[in-house]
């Protein structure tokens, strides 16, 4: 019976922070669709979402049974990793053809994502991590899911939604970076790289709402489209921007060793490659896919060498936690 035990023990634990994993894997799935390789995706969406449902049961259950700790935890940047994980994972979902599960996860995320935001808000100070960008991250997660629910059946008020939720995350990354400890780029454990995945989601958010637009639809006039498009290609320019400088850092002061907020270093990454895919794609801009393609296989990379240290953590955690 101690194996049982010394699971719940140590899942017990866990941080809030736990659900960039979902945010990374379901985002691979995406670039893995956006590139052809179905079979690879679906794995992906499949380890996406028995790790959703896993983290959605515990959420459930320490809301009735431990508010305190709910409470706390609601509080920490963190914990919009829920709503971002569950846009994720809609979006991915709407490709498949499942527009009404996709739809029921847009709304699940909706509800979530206000009283998270405020929370989150509420607990902002100076010299803050890269976590503060969650803010951003999940509110362009909503745009993105809405945008892509939008093209996929004709909605224009979803679209004009997604519309007023893209230009909120772009406000609400301005007051992040303005909060945001730049000495993290050093020194950061991980989800210091959510600077520029924060941009990438605005780049993707911004290519599904240009994407969007159809005859059927007419949601865009020429200033409007041109305007999205080149905020959208500013964007993206600029999440590359982030994504060499983190890099670079990276490099010149390795990091070893495996943190959970490494998941928020993968999830950028298969973010960046995402959007880079969308934007070729939706701006027809053909050449982008070549890139697109080589920032998609360094993100699967990426998560083999986390998930790999997170087996091993977890190993790790569930012996230091058995009975002896």
């Amino acid at each position: 019976m101690s194996g049982p035990t010394s699971l719940r023990a140590w899942w017990a634990q866990r941080s809030p922070a736990a659900g960039s994993a979902v945010m990374a894997t379901g985002i691979l799935s995406v670039g893995l669709h956006l590139t052809g390789y179905e079979v690879l995706s679906r794995v992906f969406l499949v380890l996406a979402c028995a790790a959703w449902a896993g983290l959605a049961a515990d959420f459930g259950v320490r809301l009735m049974r431990d508010r305190e700790r709910w409470r706390a935890e609601a509080g920490t940047p963190g914990a919009l990793t829920a709503v971002a994980a569950t846009a994720v994972l809609g979006t991915r979902f709407s490709a498949l053809g499942r527009q009404t599960l996709a739809e029921a996860l847009l709304a699940l995320a909706a509800v979530l994502w206000p009283g998270l935001l405020v929370e989150a808000v509420r607990h902002w100070r100076r010299h803050m991590p890269g976590a503060v960008f969650l803010c951003c991250v999940a509110t362009q997660g909503l745009a993105v899911l809405g945008a892509t629910l939008a093209g996929a059946e004709a909605t224009a008020w979803l679209a004009h939604a997604a519309l007023v939720l893209f230009w909120l995350g772009l406000v609400l990354y301005g007051c992040a970076l303005a909060l945001f400890d730049l000495r993290q780029v050093r020194q950061g454990p991980g989800d210091q790289w959510m600077a520029g995945g924060a941009l990438a989601i605005s780049a993707l958010a911004g290519s599904k709402l240009v994407a969007a637009d159809s005859a059927r639809l007419y949601l865009w006039n020429d200033d409007d489209r041109g305007v999205l498009r080149s905020v959208t290609v500013a964007l993206l320019a600029l999440g590359l921007a982030w994504y060499a400088v983190l890099l670079v850092a990276e490099a010149l002061r390795p990091r070893r060793g495996y943190d959970v907020r490494r998941w928020a270093t993968v999830f950028p990454m298969g973010m960046t490659a995402a959007a880079v895919l969308s934007v070729a794609a939706a701006l027809d801009v053909p050449w982008l896919k070549g890139p697109g393609r080589v920032l998609l296989w360094i993100a699967v990379a990426a998560w083999v060498a986390v998930a790999a240290g997170a087996v091993a953590a977890a190993r790790a955690g569930i012996r230091s936690t058995a009975p002896r």
